[in-house]
């Protein structure tokens, strides 16, 4: 991470740093905060304990993921060399395993578009600001969410996703290099600023701490506040699976994304970027879900049951520190959003590298601006079930792959750490 070991004429297009903040770009985002909102409405307060149990799997399984994409890279029809899934199934398992990587690139077209971020962006957009009685402190009728179009849409979704789509285009044409660049600058600063907005909350309730962390552990075998949506399984098996479902769309364990984003980094050392992606669910779910969980549980409006997602958050927010709460978290999402948007869609143009070849996949970025678009006029329902699928389809591939190439991570790693301990990498 610090760059003592970076070696500039090593293959690939960015460094640790970038690597790891442009994976994060995506999995710290609206996961953190609208992901956790819906898993407390939906789940309870149990649903945040399967999330840390996804995160310590998590970590493990990022190890062997980001070491694989790093070990087994392969190149695309203009030669160029690429990591990820996709790759590491041909390379590492043979030409006869590709249709498996057809299979998670056909998934990751979908899976990897933006429509949570845009849909989850524009919803606070609307209900914080635009709504009656918002923050703007009047309601103009053709901006508010009340105003319809003739097909059923609402103007303020329409408007936010055309300049949704304009602020994406900028940076998304530039490829992976200009993602990493931006990622590295704005990811730091907004985890900051929803790390110290959400302490300040944290602390100003710090004595309720306890109470909520032994609700956290009591519920999670118990599911007494599940939602009555619960079926087959019962409120526990609902509540067990609600937090699992969003542990992994948080931090994206094993679904096969952030194999992509390391397979690009500036390495000969596979371990090495095995270790930095297994900061990852640390950093997303271990931190900063628990501390958005905390926020909601302290300020009640985890029980607020006329609203979701990121809206539920806001009311956290705009509880917690009043007036100038909602625009921190405002400012957040935004940031949360745009940067995931960067990142996701290098994620999709790699998917169809893959099948179509190099000279076809700047075509996916048409594709992904459509969908951010879509995205801000579509109902949070929809989207979720979307991409959870999706998501759950690009999880098979990576992690049958990932167990059955297993064998060749340990022994890589334990060649790496002897190596350390020779004092073989004093330098790159």
């Amino acid at each position: 991470m610090s760059g003592k070991y970076e070696d500039p004429n090593a293959p690939g297009e960015i460094n640790h740093f970038q690597a790891l903040s442009s994976t994060l770009a995506a999995t710290v985002g609206m996961g953190n905060i609208s992901g956790v909102a819906i898993a407390l409405g939906l789940g309870g307060p149990g649903a945040i304990f399967w999330m840390w149990v996804t995160a310590l799997v998590g970590m493990a399984t990022k190890f062997f993921t980001c070491t694989l994409s790093i070990m087994y890279r392969g190149e695309d029809t203009s030669g160029k060399i690429q990591g990820g899934p996709m790759y590491y199934i041909v390379e590492g398992l043979g030409k006869k395993w590709k249709p498996l990587a057809i299979f998670f690139s056909l998934a990751g077209l979908i899976g990897c578009t933006p429509i949570f971020q845009s849909n989850q962006l524009t919803q606070i957009i609307r209900d914080t600001m635009l709504a009656e009685n918002g923050l703007l402190g009047y309601h103009t009728m053709i901006l508010s969410g009340t105003f319809l179009t003739e097909t059923g849409f609402r103007l303020s979704d329409i408007i936010i996703g055309i300049v949704l789509v304009l602020l994406v285009s900028l940076v998304i044409f530039g490829g992976i290099k200009r993602i990493g660049h931006v990622a590295a600058r704005l990811v730091p600063l907004m985890v900051l600023i929803y790390i110290f907005t959400v302490v300040y909350i944290i602390i100003t309730n710090f004595a309720d701490v306890p109470t909520y962390l032994s609700l956290i552990v009591t519920d999670a075998f118990k599911g007494s506040f599940a939602s009555e949506e619960a079926a087959l399984g019962g409120a526990l098996g609902y509540m067990i699976s609600m937090g699992i479902r969003r542990g992994a769309f948080s931090n994206e364990a094993g679904i096969g994304t952030e194999a992509m984003a390391h397979g690009a980094a500036k390495t000969r050392e596979p371990v090495r970027e095995g270790l930095v992606g297994m900061l990852e669910p640390a950093i997303d779910t271990l931190l900063i879900c628990s501390m958005t969980a905390l926020a909601l549980l302290m300020t009640g409006a985890w029980t607020d049951t006329s609203v979701d997602g990121v809206t539920m958050t806001a009311r956290a927010f705009e509880t917690g520190i009043p007036v100038v709460g909602p625009y921190l978290l405002i400012v957040c999402v935004f940031i949360f959003s745009i940067t995931t948007m960067f990142t996701y869609s290098y994620y999709g143009t790699k998917c169809l590298n893959f099948l179509g070849g190099a000279h076809r996949k700047h075509y996916y970025n048409y594709f992904y601006i459509f969908a951010i678009f879509l995205g801000s006029i579509t109902s949070i329902d929809l989207v979720v079930n979307l991409i959870d699928g999706m998501f759950a389809l690009m999880a098979i591939p990576t992690m049958l792959a990932t167990l059955l190439l297993a064998p060749k991570v340990i022994e890589a790693t334990k060649d790496y750490f002897m190596r350390k301990k020779r004092g073989d990498f004093d330098h790159y």
